[in-house]
């Protein structure tokens, strides 16, 4: 579980968010014709991605820094095992002074790819951003054969949500099976906050202290402890970039018991398996500790609970670093928050149905999808979470018509790490599949 990261799709996974991402930046106005040297770049994307060429001879050491050239090999690989081997250049627009968007024929699909150079003659890429892809003659029942055909277990649920609250199923795949989700739990936290302002017991703006300090804490990693923050700064950053020092902290300050509460009021149909709630810290140092896991497996959940806080000196950070939980799934089927895609889309469902544009913008602030499949929506609000066998990325969005769709899915496999681009690229098909 060192690893709860949000994936912002394929081509934005960290960390595959290339070097410097494009979608990051702000376009020109007037951008100016491409150079020469963007133009040879783009003309070596397809022997790039065939490995004719290698990375080193393509993208600047500090792109490289960022993602070596065996990590970039692995991604095209991954790229090339579902879409086939690239074909040809569509077309090439220019982007920025020195970018462009490309558009990327492969077999069975054509990809968005914003790329950036550094200025001079020869121009090594600087950012590089796949995305968007368009399956040829994609579909429903293609994208739900792929998710059968993932090992370990998967599921997923496509609906549209009517504006009375009804969800109304498009397609599904094991939409009742329970699956770990990582750090998509980090929703019903959004949730109990959100409840708690709008009934006044709390503000956004209220200044609290950063009181946890977790792994995969990319926003508050190296923050002094109590260090004074908004809550809305730490929800925003809890669901954008999956800070867990300040999903933890925002978890002790609203109370185990109030976010179970909320959990059971949207409606969860296994709770015993999620239940007690726990912080991400003390999930850490429940993998790693191998004789206190066996104790909280063995117990009851009110046992449990009263093992959380007798052992609460053995449930943190410096013990869980000690530990041994490597890059192999751990306890995944156990340790962990559990959900079915049903359950996720009560959740989007209550999100939605509170109309609270506060919660919303946060929920938005990832989009959780490439920039071209993005733009194809009115609003897209995202969660996703992972670890080395767990995987899950649910949406909530908004058709240009302003139709509302929940989208969510899950893929765990107890037994290897899993390929998560094959699975972001799975979850943006779908998404692209809700519109047409």
């Amino acid at each position: 579980m060192r690893n709860f990261c949000l994936f912002a799709a394929l081509a934005a996974m960290a960390p595959l968010s290339l070097a410097q991402p494009v979608a990051a930046r702000e376009p020109a106005k007037d951008a100016a014709k491409p150079t020469q040297a963007i133009d040879r770049r783009i003309g070596q994307l397809v022997p790039l991605i065939k490995g004719e060429i290698t990375p080193e001879s393509f993208f600047s050491p500090t792109f490289l820094a960022a993602v070596p050239s065996a990590q970039f090999k692995a991604i095209s690989a991954s790229i090339t095992a579902q879409y086939g081997q690239p074909t040809r250049i569509v077309s090439a627009t220019p982007a920025r002074s020195n970018g462009a968007t490309v558009k990327l024929a492969f077999e069975k699909a054509v990809a968005t790819v914003e790329i950036d150079v550094e200025p001079g003659a020869e121009g090594k890429v600087i950012g590089l951003l796949i995305s968007g892809f368009e399956v040829t003659g994609d579909s429903l029942e293609a994208i739900s054969a792929e998710f059968a055909a993932l090992p370990g277990g998967s599921g997923f649920l496509l609906a549209a949500l009517n504006d009375d609250g009804r969800i109304s199923p498009i397609a599904s795949r094991n939409p009742d099976q329970q699956f770990a989700i990582g750090s998509t739990f980090k929703l019903y936290i959004l949730a109990q906050l959100a409840s708690e302002v709008r009934a006044g017991k709390r503000q956004w703006n209220d200044v609290v202290p950063l009181t946890h300090h977790s792994f995969s804490s990319t926003a508050t990693q190296g923050w002094p402890k109590d260090s004074p923050v908004t809550l809305h700064t730490l929800a925003g950053w809890m669901i954008s970039v999956s800070d867990n020092g300040a999903t933890d902290t925002l978890l002790s300050l609203l109370g185990r018991e109030a976010v179970e509460q909320k959990l059971a009021s949207i409606g969860h149909s296994a709770p015993d398996k999620t239940l007690p709630f726990l912080s991400t810290v003390e999930a850490f140092a429940l993998k790693a500790d191998a004789q206190l896991r066996t104790r909280f497996l063995a117990a009851s959940e009110a046992q449990q609970r009263v093992l959380l806080d007798k052992e609460a000196a053995h449930l943190t950070l410096e013990k869980a670093t000690g530990g041994s939980i490597g890059g192999a799934p751990a306890s995944i089927d156990t340790i962990e928050w559990f959900a079915s895609a049903q359950d996720i889309g009560n959740l989007m469902r209550h999100i939605r149905m509170q109309r609270d544009d506060r919660m919303m913008a946060i929920l938005s602030i990832n989009d959780g999808l490439g920039a071209a499949a993005a733009k194809k929506w009115r609003y897209v609000g995202y969660k996703g979470g992972s670890e080395p066998g767990v995987i899950s990325m649910s949406y909530l969005l908004q058709s240009p018509a302003g139709k509302w769709y929940i989208a969510s899915g899950s893929w765990n496999d107890t037994q290897q790490e899993i390929d998560k681009a094959r699975f972001a690229a799975l979850m943006e098909r779908l998404v692209g599949v809700a519109l047409n």
